[in-house]
């Protein structure tokens, strides 16, 4: 059989609460308010706020702030509705801060 390998794990900075699994990762071609982002396609561990109206880089979109489950930090947002035909792929897909998580 094959030999298994381990994808990486991300975690909360601030608590090490795990936030999402390497084979989740899309995208490490995103920037928050931070610096430098990460998109996923799943996120654990995470409560996602009320949505919210805002235009970004790539046009407008229904976001919701996304924070840690365990320590309360706000870690990044998630798509949840765009009006362009060509950013649809975002929709539900997480984006969190290369300086609010650690990878293990």
């Amino acid at each position: 059989m094959g030999e298994s390998k381990t994808l990486p794990t991300y975690f909360c900075r601030n608590c090490e609460n795990p936030l999402a699994l390497g084979e989740d990762l899309i995208s490490k071609k995103f920037v928050g308010a931070s610096g430098p982002a990460f998109m996923f396609s799943h996120a654990m561990n995470v409560v996602v706020g009320p949505k919210i109206g805002k235009k970004l880089l790539t046009g407008s979109y229904v976001v919701a702030d996304v924070m840690c489950s365990k320590c309360g930090e706000k870690l990044g947002w998630k798509y949840v509705e765009t009006f362009n035909l060509k950013q649809r792929y975002k929709e539900g897909m997480f984006v969190i801060e290369m300086l609010k998580m650690n990878k293990k």
